[in-house]
């Protein structure tokens, strides 16, 4: 991969500014997306984005600039728009930074295999041709997709505290898809797509199981058209990894970012049902509901040793023991509000300035197997791969569908389902978690597009997590 360093610090250190700390923070970005649709190839989608944001403290006021072009003359141009606009919101400005403190780390991360060359276009648009060719000819069959997205990312952070911050990333998305249709009702089965990425190379696509999958995942999607829808009212709920992550992603991540607790995203993101106050009181969960912000496990989309304002990044408890006990709020978040938080300071872009955002938000395992958990429930559910979702501002009162259903009676896996649905209250939702997988149920999950900010910025999120249990949960079918 390109590194971009040695050229950056020369220019950096060419600008001049009478600003009391400025960093720079650059970003080259380049994407494919490759899809092969009912056996016939998509056109590539290509993609490369690169430029800088130069962020400065002026009188303990901060303001910030982009640009893309990367000149010393452009640099400085830019500089000096962001010295101008802190000028211009001084009477305005609602803290005082002089004594915020900032990064003076040296580091340089690379996800795993960045280095190791990546199949051609033509190589990964034959492997995506023989998983869809291998989709069973029936006429119930009417939509297939295989796809492929590959991103490959570096970041470069410089300050004038002496910080130099390099980090070398690629992401991997690997999807398939299925769609039966029976003339009044349509299934889709899926495998990936949006709830399978991670940080890596090929190995990610052998990891994700569409290799090989075509066959069973269009017979799921007949088995679904055959289906019952499932049955309404209260019984215990055994959610998969792949479902489990939107529940953490959309009840946990999102009420515990700090910039929302404290008011910044109510006009558009929305607010927290969580509250400063609740902060090593509040029981959040039971007592077997553990989660940590954890940036070390080398796959997961959002690893990495620091964020995007320089902090570094290390793996933190925010709910122990069904306590919770600290928030995802990045170093600014920490100094408006006094409290710890954690290194998720995060940008989408070059042209976007850092906020708070949950990254790597897992579940630990418990103790239990898969087949120990379905043993346990004597009238239930099992529920996969998350198709809609709706929850409010406040991220509390919540309603997920998801493709995929099972029945359990009396320990054991019965009929499938379609059209499986639940809804539930965050507040008291994770109260009801009974049980929990252990690690040969866990898997490492993420999504490209956790969608925040104002303007709107679009980040990967990673979620790893065992499958689980909950007790009584109010579940419904399409015909409720």
């Amino acid at each position: 991969m390109f590194d971009s360093t040695a050229l950056l610090q020369q220019r950096f250190a060419a600008l001049r500014t009478r600003a009391e700390f400025f960093s720079l923070r650059h970003v080259r970005q380049s994407s494919q997306h490759l899809a092969v649709r009912k056996n016939i190839a998509e056109p590539p989608s290509l993609s490369l984005d690169e430029g800088v944001m130069i962020t400065v403290r002026v009188n303990g006021v901060e303001a910030y600039a982009a640009t893309g072009d990367l000149s010393v003359r452009g640099l400085q141009q830019a500089l000096e728009r962001a010295e101008r606009q802190a000028g211009a919101i001084a009477a305005h400005a609602l803290l005082d930074l002089h004594q915020h403190p900032v990064s003076s780390a040296r580091s340089d991360y690379l996800s795993p295999d960045v280095q190791t060359a990546f199949p051609s276009i033509a190589q990964c648009y034959q492997l995506l041709a023989d998983e869809s060719a291998s989709v069973p000819d029936d006429p119930r069959l009417v939509s297939w997709y295989a796809g492929l997205s590959v991103t490959d990312v570096e970041q470069i952070y410089l300050n004038s505290a002496g910080a130099q911050i390099r980090q070398a990333q690629r992401f991997v998305f690997p999807g398939l898809s299925v769609t039966a249709f029976d003339g009044s009702d349509s299934q889709t089965r899926s495998l990936g797509r949006d709830n399978f990425g991670q940080q890596g190379g090929v190995d990610v696509i052998e990891r994700c199981g569409i290799i090989g999958a075509g066959r069973q995942v269009a017979d799921q999607a007949l088995q679904l058209l055959l289906a019952p829808n499932a049955p309404q009212g209260p019984r215990d709920l055994l959610l998969t990894p792949d479902q489990m992550m939107l529940q953490i992603h959309e009840s946990i991540g999102h009420p515990l970012e700090l910039d929302r607790i404290l008011g910044d995203e109510r006009n558009y993101a929305g607010t927290s049902f969580v509250k400063v106050e609740d902060f090593g009181h509040l029981h959040y969960g039971s007592p077997l509901l553990n989660v940590t912000f954890d940036p070390d496990i080398p796959h997961e989309l959002a690893s990495y040793a620091h964020d995007d304002d320089g902090t570094a990044a290390s793996k933190q408890w925010l709910i122990r023991d069904g306590v919770l006990v600290r928030p995802l709020g990045g170093a600014l978040s920490q100094y408006r509000s006094g409290m710890d938080g954690v290194a998720n300071s995060r940008a989408s872009s070059w042209n976007r300035a850092p906020i708070d955002r949950m990254a790597n938000l897992n579940i630990e395992p418990g103790e239990h197997s898969q087949a120990q958990l379905i043993a346990g429930i004597e009238h239930g559910i099992l529920m996969s791969t998350n198709r809609s979702w709706s929850i409010d501002d406040a991220r509390n009162k919540f309603q997920f569908g998801c493709e995929w259903g099972q029945l359990i009676e009396n320990g054991e896996l019965k009929g499938v389902v379609k059209n499986p649905n639940y809804r539930g209250i965050s507040a008291s939702f994770w109260k009801n978690l009974r049980a929990v997988g252990d690690t040969s149920t866990l898997q490492v999950l993420g999504t490209p597009n956790c969608g925040k900010g104002e303007p709107n910025q679009v980040i990967r999120v990673g979620h790893a997590s065992p499958s689980c249990v909950f007790s009584q949960i109010d579940v419904f079918g399409g015909d409720a």
